[in-house]
C-alpha cells in the first residue's frame, strides 16, 4: 500500500510538474457585440451578437430588450457556443434600445450584463436598468446547504469506508461497528436532503428568478443534466453504503464521492479528464480523513476495554493517514492551480481568498493531526494497563473532536467555495508604465493614442488631440476609434467626450497579440484623414 501511495504521488508530482499551466476557469467574459456599445444606427439591426472567450449557456427569460421608455421589444434569442444571437421580432423605432441580457458560463456560475446602442439618434432619457452584475453573486442560502451536503457526503462515506477498511473482523467489535452504521445512516440521510434541496437553490442562483418560478416546468428544464445526475448518483452510492459486504459498501463510496466532480469547476477546467480525476482523490481523501476522526471519536473508548483493539485500529488508521494527507495535499494543490491558474486569481478574487482560508484552516487540521500521530498514539500504545488506555483514548478522543471540527470549519469553507469562480486580474504588461502609447498626424491635429493597461482583459482607450501650438484641438466632428487584430475585430469604440480634444472610451482586449487602432477624424467638411496605431499587448 506505501508503494502504491508513493507511485500516485509521484504521478501526481509529475503532472503538476510538467504539465503546462491553463487558463483560469472564470466566468465566460464578453469580448465583442454588434452592434457595438453606443452604436448610432440608421436603421434597425435586424439581429444583434454577443461574442464571448467561452461557450455559454442560454436560460429561460434570460433577454429582454427594451426600448429608452422602458417598454419591452419582442424579440428571441439562440445561443451558439460562444455566441449569443438576439433577433429582434417587434417594431422599434427610433431612438436608444437596450438589451439586457443574462447566461450561464461553462462552470455554472451565471453572468449578466446590458448592451445600449441607437436607432436614427440617441434618446434623451432611457429609463431602463442597465447593471451588468444584477443578481450574479450566490446566495449565503446556497452556502450553507452545500457545507451540509458535504459533511453529510464525507461523513457518511468517510465513516463507511473507516468501518470496512479498519475495524477488524471480529465479533468483538460488532457493538462498534452498529453504532458507526447508525452514523452513516444519519449522515447519508443529511447528505441527500441536501444534495437534493440544492437544485432548486441552483436554479433560482443561475436563472436569476423568484422563487415562484419553481413552479414552472420551464425552470426545471433549462438546468443542465448534472445537476440532476449528482444528487441522483449521491443517493444511490450512500444506500449502497447502508449495505453489509463490504464491496458494496466501498464501491458505494465511490459512487457517491465521484459524483460532485461531474458539476462546477472541473467541468470548465483542461484537460477535463485529469482535473475530474483529481478532484475525486481530493474528495476521497477528505472523506477517510473527516470519517476517519469521527468514527475514532465514536468508538475509540469502547474498544479500549477490550484489550489492544483500539491501539491495533488507531495505528491501522494512523499508516494510512500519513497517505491519505498526502493525495489531500497533492490533489488539493493540482486543483488550485488547475482552476486558478494564477497566483493573481489567489491574491484577487474572492474564490482566492476563500482557498487560502480554506488551505489555513487545514494547516490547523494538519497540526492537530500531528500532536495525535506522534505524542498521544505512542502514549496510548505503551499503556499496559486498562485505566492507562482508557486515559490515553480519551485524550486521543479530546484531540480528534478537535480535528473533526476543524476540519468541518474546512467544509464549511468549501461550501461557498463550489459556487465562486476566479476572475484574475488584468495581466499588466511589463513596462514600467504598463501603457502603450503612439501619435498620429490628422492634418493639422496631432493626436496621442493611449492603451492603459496594456495587457488582456479590460482596458481603456484614449486619444487626445492637440494643435501645432500644443493647445486642444477639435475636429469638424467627434473622432471615431476601431480596435482589431487579424482574428479578432471588436469593431468602433463607444468614446466618451472628457473635455476640450480629448476622448476615451472602455475595451475588453480578449488575447494577446498585435492590436491595431484606425483613428478616423474629420477635419473639415470635405476632408477626413484615418491613420493607424499598433500596440502589442502581452
Amino acid at each position: 500500500m506505501r508503494r502504491f501511495l508513493a507511485g500516485l504521488l509521484l504521478a501526481l508530482t509529475a503532472v503538476l510538474v510538467l504539465a503546462p499551466a491553463p487558463p483560469a476557469a472564470a466566468h465566460a467574459t464578453l469580448i465583442a457585440t454588434d452592434p457595438a456599445e453606443g452604436a448610432v444606427l440608421e436603421t434597425a439591426p435586424e439581429q444583434v451578437t454577443f461574442s464571448f472567450n467561452e461557450s455559454v449557456i442560454g436560460v429561460p427569460a434570460g433577454i429582454t430588450v427594451f426600448d429608452a421608455t422602458g417598454t419591452e421589444i419582442a424579440s428571441s434569442a439562440t445561443v451558439r457556443d460562444a455566441q449569443l444571437i438576439v433577433s429582434l421580432d417587434g417594431e422599434v423605432d427610433e431612438g436608444t434600445l437596450v438589451v439586457v441580457w443574462r447566461l450561464v458560463s461553462a462552470d455554472g456560475h451565471p453572468i449578466g450584463g446590458s448592451l445600449s446602442f441607437s436607432v436614427g439618434a440617441p434618446s434623451d432619457v432611457v429609463d431602463v436598468p442597465t447593471s451588468s452584475d444584477t443578481d450574479t453573486d450566490a446566495p449565503v442560502l446556497l452556502g450553507v446547504v452545500r457545507w451540509l451536503a458535504y459533511v453529510g457526503l464525507l461523513v457518511a462515506a468517510g465513516v463507511a469506508g473507516f468501518s470496512a477498511l479498519f475495524l477488524p473482523l471480529d465479533p468483538a467489535v460488532e457493538g462498534a461497528r452498529r453504532r458507526l452504521r447508525s452514523t452513516v445512516r444519519l449522515a447519508a440521510v443529511v447528505a441527500v436532503l441536501a444534495w437534493w434541496a440544492a437544485v432548486p437553490l441552483v436554479a433560482l442562483y443561475q436563472l436569476g428568478l423568484a422563487a415562484s418560478a419553481l413552479g414552472d416546468g420551464s425552470t426545471w428544464s433549462a438546468l443542465a443534466l448534472g445537476e440532476y445526475v449528482v444528487p441522483a448518483a449521491v443517493t444511490v452510492g450512500l444506500a449502497l453504503t447502508l449495505g453489509a459486504r463490504r464491496g458494496l459498501v466501498l464501491g458505494g463510496c465511490a459512487v457517491a464521492l465521484a459524483a460532485p466532480s461531474l458539476t462546477g469547476h472541473t467541468r470548465a477546467t483542461s484537460p477535463e479528464a485529469l482535473v475530474i480525476a483529481v478532484d475525486v482523490l481530493h474528495l476521497a481523501a477528505g472523506a477517510l480523513w473527516l470519517g476517519g476522526l469521527v468514527a475514532l471519536a465514536l468508538v475509540l473508548r469502547d474498544l479500549s476495554g477490550r484489550g489492544e483493539t483500539a491501539a491495533v485500529v488507531l495505528s491501522r488508521f494512523s499508516t494510512w493517514a500519513a497517505g491519505i494527507l498526502a493525495v489531500l495535499v497533492v490533489a488539493g494543490s493540482v486543483m488550485a492551480w488547475r482552476v486558478a491558474g494564477s497566483l493573481d486569481a489567489l491574491l484577487d478574487t474572492t474564490y482566492g481568498t476563500l482557498l487560502i482560508v480554506k488551505i489555513l484552516v487545514v494547516l490547523v487540521a494538519v497540526a492537530i493531526a500531528a500532536w495525535n500521530r506522534f505524542a498521544l498514539l505512542p502514549r496510548l500504545r505503551g499503556a499496559d494497563r486498562t485505566a492507562e488506555r482508557t486515559t490515553a483514548a480519551a485524550s486521543v478522543v479530546r484531540t480528534t473532536y478537535a480535528e473533526a471540527a476543524v476540519l468541518l470549519a474546512v467544509l464549511l469553507v468549501t461550501g461557498f467555495l463550489v459556487d465562486r469562480s476566479p476572475e484574475p486580474t488584468v495581466a499588466v504588461a511589463s513596462s514600467s508604465t504598463g501603457t502603450g502609447s503612439d501619435s498620429v498626424q490628422l492634418d493639422d491635429i496631432t493626436g496621442e493614442v493611449t492603451l492603459e493597461p496594456l495587457g488582456v482583459g479590460p482596458a481603456t482607450l484614449t486619444l487626445t488631440m492637440t494643435d501645432e501650438a500644443g493647445q486642444p484641438a477639435e475636429g469638424h466632428e467627434a473622432p471615431r476609434m476601431s480596435l482589431s487584430t487579424d482574428d479578432v475585430d471588436l469593431g468602433a469604440v463607444s468614446l466618451t467626450n472628457l473635455g476640450p480634444g480629448i476622448y476615451s472610451g472602455d475595451v475588453v482586449l480578449p488575447t494577446a497579440g498585435t492590436w491595431e487602432v484606425q483613428v478616423s477624424l474629420r477635419t473639415t467638411e470635405f476632408d477626413n484623414p484615418v491613420q493607424t496605431v499598433t500596440f502589442e499587448v502581452p
